[in-house]
């Protein structure tokens, strides 16, 4: 496998290397969510997404989610639908699926889902392909219920610190954080904004697509800007932040919307993303595709080298 994860940083290595994002699948899919885990087989990656081919083509109006698997980060395979909104007898049968995210803690494999665009559930199972059940039997962010859940609780991000914290990052607009309890599926204190120091002097916003990593003790928060939006990045010294802007990470692409997550295995990073790749794709019908990432000495990260033919163009101005 190493042999394999050199020649992914070798194309990226610098500008003029720039090669042409590929598509994982032939599959629409979109908002991934990946990981590295350990199970009784021996483990391998598991890529959780929105699933782009059972929409309307008109709008992102999936009902289920799809698990991509690969041994290598090169080879991928369809594994299915490892859970649909049907697993939320709270949620309506029609409510959208949108981007999901996953972890793993003391045995269990928990699927964090924004069903409807206005609450986030959390499934379960003892298996990271399927047999996930509602952890809870009511959303575990609620806007009607939560206290500054903000406009759209949606684009779930768990990160878990060294000392086992776990924190659930989501939100349009304005970035959400709140703690979670050692079982998972309960939040533990209020749902806090997330705040981004330096952005109106560089001349951007938060849109959506929180995440955070951490590296050599640094936290790293990146973020879309909007729709469209840039991949950009945000570091501090808590998970809680305060954050302060840093950089660009993905440049605009050809479509109305970007989502990013990025996977650490020994000892190299990655960053996932999706875009227009495949025939008769659009905004609505993405596709994922993994890229490097690299850092400078300072530990400022560099941008993805993107071929220029995928580059997109910022939004115009509002008169």
């Amino acid at each position: 496998m190493r042999h394999l994860l050199c020649a992914l940083l070798a194309c990226a290595a610098t500008t003029a290397a720039a090669q042409v994002a590929k598509p994982i699948s032939s599959r629409f899919n979109a908002d991934p969510s990946p990981h590295h885990f350990k199970t009784t087989t021996g483990g391998g990656f598991y890529l959780y997404a929105t699933d782009d081919a059972s929409n309307s083509g008109k709008y992102w109006d999936s009902t289920s989610w799809r698990l991509y698997t690969s041994p290598d980060l090169t080879t991928w395979a369809d594994a299915g639908v490892p859970l649909d909104v049907s697993v939320f007898k709270w949620a309506r049968p029609d409510a959208k699926a949108w981007a999901p995210e996953a972890a793993y803690r003391a045995g269990k494999y928990f699927f964090y889902a924004p069903v409807g665009g206005d609450r986030i559930g959390v499934a379960q199972s003892s298996r990271p392909d399927g047999g996930f059940v509602d952890a809870r039997a009511d959303a575990l962010v609620d806007k009607a219920r939560d206290a500054n859940a903000g406009d759209e609780p949606i684009d779930p991000a768990v990160f878990v610190d060294k000392a086992g914290q776990a924190y659930l990052y989501f939100g349009t607009r304005v970035p959400k954080v709140v703690k979670l309890k050692a079982d998972m599926v309960s939040l533990d204190g209020p749902i806090q904004d997330v705040q981004i120091q330096g952005l109106a002097e560089h001349k951007k916003t938060y849109g959506e697509a929180p995440f955070l990593h951490e590296r050599g003790g640094l936290y790293y928060f990146t973020f879309s800007t909007g729709w469209p939006g840039q991949i950009v990045y945000a570091t501090g010294s808590s998970p809680l932040g305060p954050f302060t802007y840093r950089g660009l990470v993905i440049d605009y692409l050809k479509i109305s919307t970007n989502h990013q997550a990025i996977l650490e295995h020994e000892g190299r990073s990655f960053i996932f993303f999706h875009d227009k790749l495949l025939p008769g794709g659009s905004s609505e019908r993405r596709s994922i595709t993994i890229a490097p990432l690299e850092y400078s000495a300072d530990g400022s990260i560099r941008p993805v080298a993107l071929d220029p033919s995928q580059v997109g163009k910022p939004p115009k101005p509002k008169p």
